[in-house]
């Protein structure tokens, strides 16, 4: 494969600005860096008119896109159809996920996942099954008819195929799943998530210590942070073997509250940026069906009749920018949460989330003054293109 020479532009690496700096990309990853007046003479090259590159978004919850609901259609086209409908907004890595369902379609829905990564679907990372081992108690838009223990059963189908993904999440509560079960998850290579639960602080510090990696979508269907109970939000905040996946979109959470999350948690762990999108993204559609139920879209969200927020309408770039407009983040964070730190949790932040030598050549091209997206890459390809 040609060498390819991005030039002229600002290149944020996942750590460090680097200016005057060529990008140079070969085969499919990042080749390396050379002074913009001595790139290589052979090299196709790309001028980006003083554009800002990025290392390319990973989220790692992605309900649907494109007008594709995973849950409605678990095929590799499927799968593909999503992918490519993120890409547009810079993601360049993502897991679909499957909200609560029967283990019929949980089956089908592992087999087209793998059946992508077998065909190396552009943006495909692995999975993230979102149930239905989850509480009635805070199921928001999950179908409680669905949500049940997992069985010995369950955790045995789940053990024969977690070491055949790259990278492959599981949400999980502790109302329904025991701390042993999430030792043997982590053990099987799953990225363990607490979710839609009520657990305590104390609860969810066990589960920490099980084996459990972070919280699914911080503050939204989980226990809250009180005087005297932290909940599932203080240990999320406080632990810092949790990390948490935020929903940025003004909606799901206060600006306040994140605002305050993101100054109060303690590492080693993260907070990094989830979009928990539906079918809509890249779309005119005005509704769709979840299991069974009506989804109605107004206003930049989602939700059921009675109001309940069902997963977002937004993509990663969106939320990017709504951290640094909104929240006040310097693009550098922003950015970190939108890449580095969802690459770190996964366990592929030795290939992916930075711009640096030998890693997936996957970034995003961004206007001079970051407010506009013009292009994402992916495995060193031009997937989109403004």
């Amino acid at each position: 494969m040609a060498l390819i020479a991005i030039d002229n532009g600002r290149i944020f690496d996942g750590e460090h600005w680097r200016e005057d700096e060529t990008l140079l990309i070969r085969d499919g990853r990042f080749e390396g860096f050379c002074p913009s007046d001595r790139g290589p003479a052979q090299a196709e090259r790309t001028d980006i008119q003083g554009g800002v590159i990025v290392p390319g978004f990973i989220d790692l919850q992605v309900n649907g896109g494109g007008g594709v609901m995973f849950n409605d259609d678990q095929s590799v086209e499927g799968i593909r159809r999503i992918c490519a409908a993120h890409a547009r907004f810079g993601t360049t890595a993502l897991l679909p996920t499957l909200i609560t369902d029967t283990p019929a379609i949980t089956a089908a829905a592992i087999e087209a996942g793998l059946q992508a990564k077998a065909e190396h679907v552009p943006g495909f990372l692995g999975l993230h099954l979102e149930g239905p081992h989850l509480s009635t108690a805070r199921k928001g838009a999950h179908d409680p008819n669905l949500i049940r223990p997992m069985t010995e059963e369950d955790l045995t189908r789940l053990e024969a195929v977690g070491r055949r993904f790259d990278a492959i999440m599981i949400t999980v509560a502790p109302e329904n799943v025991t701390e042993d079960q999430v030792r043997r998850l982590k053990a099987a290579g799953y990225t363990v998530s607490l979710g839609h639960t009520n657990a305590s602080y104390e609860t969810a510090g066990q589960y920490a210590a099980a084996g459990a990696r972070c919280a699914t979508h911080l503050f939204n269907a989980m226990s809250q942070m009180e005087n005297r109970s932290p909940g599932l939000v203080g240990a999320a905040l406080d632990i810092g073997a949790l990390n948490a996946g935020i929903i940025a979109d003004g909606f799901h959470v206060h600006k306040g509250s994140m605002a305050a999350a993101l100054r109060a948690k303690r590492g080693p762990g993260h907070i990094f940026v989830v979009t928990d999108a539906m079918s809509t993204i890249g779309t005119d559609l005005t509704g769709f069906t979840l299991n069974g139920r009506q989804i109605y879209r107004t206003d930049g969200k989602l939700t059921l009749a009675d109001g309940t927020l069902a997963g977002a309408d937004i993509d990663m770039f969106s939320s990017v920018r709504f951290l640094i407009e909104v929240i006040g983040l310097p693009l550098e964070e922003a950015a970190k949460m939108a890449s580095v730190y969802p690459a770190e949790v996964m366990g592929v932040q030795d290939r992916k989330g930075r711009i640096a030598e030998g890693f997936d050549a996957d970034f995003v091209i961004l206007s001079a003054d970051a407010t506009h997206l013009t292009s994402t890459w992916i495995g060193g390809a031009c997937v989109h293109l403004t």
